[in-house]
């Protein structure tokens, strides 16, 4: 199977080039990128070929694309290559609108090839054992959920809210929501209210919040979606998911599994990963999606539902009230 990059923006391209060198059923056979030393400097590390254009890339007999470019460009990405009959792996966010991504969806089904969001979090070994216990009722009935996903500050294009479509919010809600959502299938967000400042850092963005909602089963839930890492932190952030329900309680901590380093070369501690490999396990799991035909694990509509909680959090926070999330996204 021949895969192609779009943009290295996001920072998760790398782990995903990684991921297809490493599969046997797949090749990484270029990497588009309008930044010509970033565009360069990949390909040549990951010895495939460079193309300034995208759309010169998807002219070639490639089978699929993972698109990592800036949030505001995903759907201009995505419709093309599914113009061009290419099968797609799009970060996420999904889009910055419901518009843009109700047009991704559309231009995938349309076209009759795969439409993936980048939720890599689902293929972690320790989320799939929760996952398995809630829907054997080993928890009874689930009454609430917490969720934490706190990082550092990215930078770059991701403060800019033009370019990434909000701040921290937007960025990290989207993770958490998706996780809550698999664990409970059917379910969806009803109603958010949402307190967004900008209190760790001198950005255009947000780079904090405190989201409470409710899903239309009647589970509530709460979530810390920040840039509250400082520099000197051990690591780039967390992803932590607890669910309490009638017969026990579960806490998901997706990054525990490592190890402390002291490193004289750096002059600092640091926690090194070495559990779980979530991002093979998405890359993974769409290549199998695409060679036998099988519908993906993570569809355009998943992403969607978790694009509306963030801009429903950035209303509520706005109007200081609690506001419905939008039936519109229905599809």
């Amino acid at each position: 199977m021949k895969i192609g990059i779009i943009s290295f923006a996001h920072m998760h391209a790398y782990s995903y080039a990684q991921a297809i060198n490493r599969h046997q059923d797949a090749t990484l056979v270029g990497i588009a990128d309008d930044v010509k030393d970033r565009g360069e400097r990949m390909a040549a590390e990951f010895q495939t070929i460079w193309y300034a254009d995208y759309h010169e890339m998807l002219q070639t007999d490639i089978d699929a694309v993972i698109i990592c470019s800036e949030n505001a460009r995903h759907a201009e990405m995505a419709i093309a290559a599914a113009k061009a009959g290419k099968h797609i792996l799009c970060e996420k966010p999904i889009a910055t609108n419901p518009g843009e991504a109700h047009a991704m969806i559309e231009a995938a089904k349309g076209n009759d090839v795969q439409l993936m969001i980048a939720f890599p979090c689902r293929f972690h070994a320790v989320a799939q054992e929760i996952k398995e216990r809630i829907d054997s009722g080993e928890f009874g009935q689930i009454l609430a959920m917490n969720g934490t996903n706190r990082g550092s500050n990215p930078g770059g294009w991701f403060v800019e809210p033009e370019q990434a479509g909000g701040g921290a919010v937007m960025d990290h809600t989207v993770h958490v929501v998706d996780v809550m959502r698999w664990f409970m299938p059917g379910a969806e967000v009803k109603e958010v209210y949402a307190e967004v400042d900008t209190r760790f850092h001198d950005v255009p963005s947000d780079d904090c919040g405190l989201l409470t909602f409710e899903f239309d089963n009647g589970v509530i839930a709460s979530l810390d979606p920040s840039w509250s890492r400082s520099k000197s932190f051990p690591v780039w952030g967390d992803l932590t998911v607890e669910v309490v329900g009638t017969k026990g309680i579960a806490r998901v901590d997706l990054y525990k599994e490592n190890i402390t380093l002291h490193s004289d070369d750096t002059m600092k501690t640091t926690w090194e990963f070495w559990g779980s490999d979530a991002d093979q396990g998405l890359i993974d799991s769409f290549i199998k999606s695409v060679k036998e035909n099988t519908p993906v694990l993570v569809t355009g509509e998943d992403g969607l539902r978790a694009m509306e909680v963030a801009l429903a959090a950035y209303s509520s926070a706005k109007k200081l009230q609690p506001v419905k999330v939008s039936e519109s996204v229905l599809l």
